[in-house]
């Protein structure tokens, strides 16, 4: 396998299946479906091509997409309908072998060697077997360089919710789990990677004397699995196998990215470099100095080595501050606004506790903050959380900045909910996603989510936060309870509001590894990679939230990224997959201590490699100019293309991502002529200068396509 291979483990890979997922084995070349990333021609499927090899008696579309009762009772019940038909239907394939010969006209020398016309015992065998090969062949899931096969059954039945019941060989390997079924045209492929499970149930059914097995798979992007089969020990063993290797943390084994040997072209742990990156701001200045105080991670563990500090701040006054702030987050330059020199800073909340406790090398420390900007003599605190909520945490021993302690601050409350709260509007959307959609109720249950509110909230945070740097000039510092939740999705957003090289995909992939890296957004719990304990309560879609607002902002100006849809959808299906090291683990000391860059590789290296895969056509680089999305209900709306995309009824008719791969191509093609015209017309001015005994300096051609 090339090293195109690793394609993304979602919207590339929806792949072949019209209502299931598929595996992280996407080859660019076989993208043929919409914004919502690839979907193979199978998902012609979905309008009921061909017979399940179930029989006859499949669940009609009416019963599966009705469930009645409980959601557990309906699992049974359409687990034990399909189980039942595949008794019924079913037929040994060695009798059919066996007595249905194919008779073929004898050759002279076969007459005359007595040769009836049908085929001998021996020579069926060897048909057979031959056959049986092939068929093998074709059932055999493609495999990753050192991804290893753990387990095959065969005779399993998929529940699909919107075709019915399919019966395949599935395969679970130590990366993800494979269904195929070959007497479909097309072929009908099922590619899981492990990492998407969220939890495995595992539902019992009696059916007609014969002890059969569902399973029932949860997942966390957006959709749910089934599977049916009789319960036999190789079966047993396949769903031991999917247990032990979808969790392998939970069962003492590593995670798939340190086994995974893709070779690609470029190094994608080189994107950031913190120096060369607050080089790029103008840093270090007379205001601001490169601190490698955390060098060991010894003042924070959570943050970086290098952090970006006041001048004038001493080692000691800056232990003392770290201190008094929530997991040793002290306030830290994020950004610096080239022209007014105002910044955002982030941080954790101030530990005041009941008592109002004060610490006055704090309040010195954002006083040092206000004055690097000289042209403001104020700065403004941007608290995430809800008033409520702040003072419930200042009852605890945390808190908030009191205007009194800190003269020259304004506190703003965003009002933003917690990560408990999200992760409950996030499951309310799958229910009215997946598997069915209820038409007639569309918008009013897309409302009661909250979903697109929460987006909203945080847009408009972020905007007001720009507002200040960009038009009041004004310096904010941004912070939540710990600082690496609602804090980083504000400080990224405002940041790619900001600054125009965020925008384009090298500078977005080195927003990511800055802001949610470095700074110590907590990947693993809240994403639970490996972990099969799916009710923590520290899970939380937060990462998926901020890609979402940034979705919102290309639908808003859609020639202003350099990325293009699939490129957002494949960073999220790799947030799951397990398949790179680039959001494992909380934080980049245990990055370090794990040697993640090197025993793992970058999704960057995947990215990077195939750019015109996850390129803008429509892309203009709007340099230095400030982008201020509508942060309005009214201006945003659901990412079907996302949310809803294993869903065949709800995805574009229209091959998206190929048109705008041509559209890439044809922009390319009209960019070297223009270029070639730009150098004739230059060659020509000099040549007709020449002429006239002068050499005037010919004039470049500013054009772009």
């Amino acid at each position: 396998m090339d090293g195109r291979a690793a394609a993304a483990a979602g919207p590339g890979q929806a792949a072949v299946e019209s209502g299931g997922g598929a595996g992280p084995g996407r080859r660019p070349t076989r993208l043929v479906s919409g914004a919502a990333g690839p979907v193979a021609s199978a998902a012609a499927a979905a309008g009921g091509t061909g017979a399940s090899a179930a029989g006859s008696r499949q669940p009609s579309m009416e019963a599966l997409d009705s469930p009645t009762g409980s959601h557990v009772e309906w699992c049974k019940q359409l687990i034990a309908a399909t189980i039942s038909s595949q008794i019924s239907g079913s037929m040994p394939s060695d009798s059919v072998s066996r007595e249905y010969r194919v008779y073929r006209r004898p050759t002279i020398r076969e007459i005359q060697d007595g040769h009836n016309g049908y085929p001998s015992d021996a020579e069926v065998d060897q048909v057979a077997l031959r056959d049986g090969n092939k068929l093998a062949q074709m059932e055999e899931a493609p495999l990753f360089p050192g991804e290893s096969i753990k387990a095959i059954a065969k005779d399993v039945m998929y529940i699909c919710p919107f075709i019915g019941a399919i019966s395949g060989t599935l395969t679970v390997t130590d990366f993800k789990m494979y269904f195929k079924n070959v007497e479909r045209d097309p072929h009908f492929v099922l590619d899981v990677p492990l990492g998407v499970i969220n939890r495995v149930e595992k539902i019992g059914v009696q059916s007609h004397g014969d002890n059969s097995c569902g399973i029932e798979i949860v997942c966390k992007d957006m959709r749910n699995l089934r599977f049916a089969y009789k319960q036999e020990e190789h079966r047993l063993e396949i769903f031991q196998n999917l247990i032990t290797r979808a969790f392998p943390l939970s069962h003492g084994l590593p995670l798939f990215a340190s086994s995974y040997k893709e070779k690609f072209p470029v190094n994608g742990w080189k994107v950031y470099d913190p120096m060369a990156e607050y080089k790029r701001q103008g840093l270090p200045n007379e205001s601001w100095k490169i601190s490698k105080i955390n060098s060991m991670y010894e003042l924070c563990d959570t943050y970086p080595a290098i952090l970006v500090v006041p001048t004038s701040v001493k080692d000691d006054d800056l232990s003392r501050v770290a201190a008094f702030r929530a997991k040793g987050r002290v306030p830290v330059l994020s950004w610096i606004h080239p022209e007014s020199q105002a910044t955002i800073t982030r941080c954790s909340q101030p530990l005041v506790g009941p008592n109002d406790k004060r610490c006055k090398e704090d309040e010195k420390y954002l006083q040092t903050i206000m004055d690097a900007n000289a042209q403001s003599h104020k700065l403004f605190i941007f608290d995430a959380r809800q008033n409520s909520v702040a003072d419930t945490n200042k009852a605890k021993g945390g808190g908030y900045e009191s205007e009194s302690a800190y003269p020259n601050v304004e506190l703003i409350f965003l009002e933003i909910p917690n990560i408990h709260v999200m992760r409950e509007s996030l499951r309310k959307l799958k229910e009215i996603v997946y598997p069915t959609i209820d038409e007639s109720r569309w918008l009013s249950n897309v409302e009661s989510t909250h979903w697109l509110e929460y987006i909203r909230m945080l847009l408009a945070g972020a905007v007001r936060i720009a507002d200040k740097i960009e038009s009041g000039k004004t310096s904010v510092v941004v912070h939540c309870s710990d600082g690496w939740d609602r804090t980083t999705q504000l400080t990224c957003l405002a940041m790619l509001m900001l600054d125009s090289h965020y925008r384009t995909i090298k500078g977005f992939e080195v927003l990511l590894e800055k802001e949610w890296m470095s700074f110590g957004h907590r990947f693993a719990l809240r994403v639970g990679h490996g972990d099969d304990d799916h009710a923590d309560a520290d899970r939380s879609p937060i990462f998926l939230q901020f890609i979402d607002c940034v979705w919102q902002m290309t639908k808003q100006f859609p020639a202003a990224f350099e990325f293009n849809e699939l490129f957002l959808i494949t960073i999220l299906d790799h947030l799951y997959s397990c398949l790179f090291g680039t959001f494992l683990y909380n934080s980049e000391h245990q990055r370090i201590k794990e040697e993640i860059p090197t025993r793992t590789v970058s999704l960057w290296s995947y990215i990077n490699s195939q750019l015109d895969e996850f390129s803008n056509p429509f892309y203009v680089n709007y340099e230095n100019h400030v982008l201020y999305p509508v942060a309005s209900l009214s201006h945003l709306e659901l990412w079907v293309n996302y949310y809803v995309r294993w869903n065949p009824r709800m995805r574009s008719q229209m091959p998206i991502h190929q048109n705008l791969k041509e559209l890439l191509a044809i922009r390319t093609e009209l960019q070297k002529r223009v270029e070639e015209l730009q150098r004739e017309a230059a060659t020509r001015s000099i040549s007709s200068s020449s002429d006239r005994g002068s050499s005037p300096v010919a004039t470049p051609v500013h054009t772009s396509v």
